[in-house]
């Protein structure tokens, strides 16, 4: 037999060969992409501004959709709101609440009729504002008929309410909630240490709670510290898989349910 015979015998067994591994390797699943990971979500909120314009306008340049919370009793409070309306950021109103004094401090022995004339007076100072969040406030967000009164109020204007929960005892968000205000509560303080190392650990430990729940509210204050963490991190969010959202985006995100460290099964304690 000649060797030509041979190659034109071999080429049968060779296309079959081909088809048997072909038909094997199409009998097993083709594997699946990996699953993408959970989105996770921020929002920053800047408190204490109007006191110092130079210092606030770096909150401004911050590169995303800080919440400016405004005092309304700094020298700069209308001056400065006009600003960060107009460079696009949402702003509020940092309403003082007792133990915080001044004009515009609400304090539990107020009547409603100073409450209602001074939160008038606060709004007046701070132009622009699409809702507030309460500055100090630990014994005022723990009265639950005032706390209605407010978000009753709010509700009437057409503005959110941020508890910044500086008391566990805080009712506030629990009233807003009842009413079906738009409202969302802090999660993290930046801040209470002002140390670059703590406020980069608190930023950190924001990011692992967006992770775990989806979403975090974060607080600072226009402290150096804070602003050089913020100015050097915030630019990182993405590359860690964070986005930065505005508080507005955050509110409606959450739905105004509560998060398991504000509440159980999404109502607020």
């Amino acid at each position: 037999m000649s060797r030509s015979t041979l190659i034109l015998r071999s080429r049968p067994c060779s296309g079959l060969l081909g088809s048997l591994l072909l038909a094997l390797l199409c009998s097993f699943p083709a594997q699946a992409a990996p699953p993408a990971p959970p989105k996770a979500y921020v929002t920053l909120i800047i408190d204490d501004l109007g006191q110092n314009l130079p210092r606030d306008r770096r909150v401004l340049a911050l590169p995303g959709p800080v919440t400016t919370a405004i005092m309304p009793d700094t020298p700069h409070a209308a001056e400065f709101a006009r600003e960060a309306h107009r460079a696009g950021k949402i702003v509020i109103l940092h309403m003082p609440m007792d133990p915080a004094t001044g004009p515009f401090a609400w304090h539990p022995e107020l009547p409603v009729e100073e409450l209602q004339k001074r939160l008038e007076a606060a709004f007046q100072a701070v132009p622009y504002t699409s809702g507030i969040n309460n500055h100090m406030g630990s014994r005022m967000t723990a009265q639950p008929q005032a706390m209605a009164w407010l978000m009753a109020d709010l509700q009437r204007r057409h503005k959110f309410f941020v508890d910044s929960r500086t008391s566990a005892q805080t009712v506030a968000a629990a009233e807003a909630q009842k009413i079906g205000l738009a409202s969302v509560s802090r999660d993290v303080f930046l801040d209470d240490e002002r140390t670059e190392a703590a406020i980069s650990q608190q930023l950190q430990t924001a990011i692992k709670l967006a992770r775990k729940q989806s979403s975090a509210v974060m607080i600072g204050h226009p402290y150096p510290q804070t602003l050089a963490v913020l100015e050097r991190e915030l630019p990182r969010l993405k590359a860690q898989g964070i986005e930065w959202i505005d508080i507005k985006s955050m509110i409606s995100l959450r739905s105004n349910q509560a998060m398991s460290g504000h509440g159980k099964g999404g109502i607020y304690r």
